[in-house]
């Protein structure tokens, strides 16, 4: 990650604002959305995008980032919205809530993706692997992976025989054995294909 790239990007500005998210692909629970302000001139190393790092550096650059950061700001999209409105419409959602959560005036909004929500309250740039390029994208994305596997654990234990703690609600084989067997649960994302087909 280019140590520069952030500083070139709020040239003009007075502050940037990271977005990404997590669990868009998964079966079970919410899509979770950050937001990052970090200060660009204290920069926190070992910051990267969430998947290349392991969970203990995720676990322990989500706190640096927490207590270090100018700002930040976590929204959940449940699984029950995500299934009224489609995964595309609930992750932009989040995105909008956490960037109206943080923005001031003079700021600019940095999204992962080749996507961004109507209604942002400042200028906006859609990055394509954002979080491979953007230290303040890649830190939204570790507050959004830490906050949501924290979340899936916790939802493991109220429905144990998911084992939700082990693949966060994404589709693996052990995930898909268990729903054949006991159906989906008050958590699973009733619209999507693998869990749509089973009944109940």
């Amino acid at each position: 990650m280019n140590p520069l790239y952030e500083h070139d990007l709020a040239l003009g500005f007075n502050s940037l604002i990271g977005v990404d998210e997590a669990g868009r692909g998964a079966l079970a629970g919410p899509v979770v959305v950050a937001a990052v302000k970090l200060e660009l001139n204290a920069p926190i190393a070992g910051i990267n995008d969430s998947k290349k790092l392991s969970p203990a550096k995720r676990e322990r650059l989500f706190e640096e980032i927490i207590a270090q950061a100018r700002a930040w700001h976590i929204v959940e999209i449940d699984n029950e919205w995500i299934d009224a409105h489609n995964i595309l419409q609930a992750t932009l959602r989040g995105m909008l809530q956490t960037v109206l959560e943080l923005a001031k005036p003079g700021d600019h909004c940095l999204i992962d993706g080749n996507q961004m929500p109507l209604g942002l309250p400042c200028p906006a740039t859609a990055l394509i692997a954002g979080d491979s390029l953007s230290a303040s994208i890649a830190a939204a994305s570790i507050l959004a992976k830490v906050h949501r596997d924290r979340l899936m654990v916790k939802l493991g234990e109220i429905h144990p025989q998911y084992g939700f703690a082990r693949h966060k609600g994404y589709p693996t084989a052990a995930h898909l054995a268990s729903l054949v067997e006991h159906g989906p649960c008050s958590v699973h994302r009733k619209s999507f294909s693998g869990v749509s087909v089973i009944k109940s």
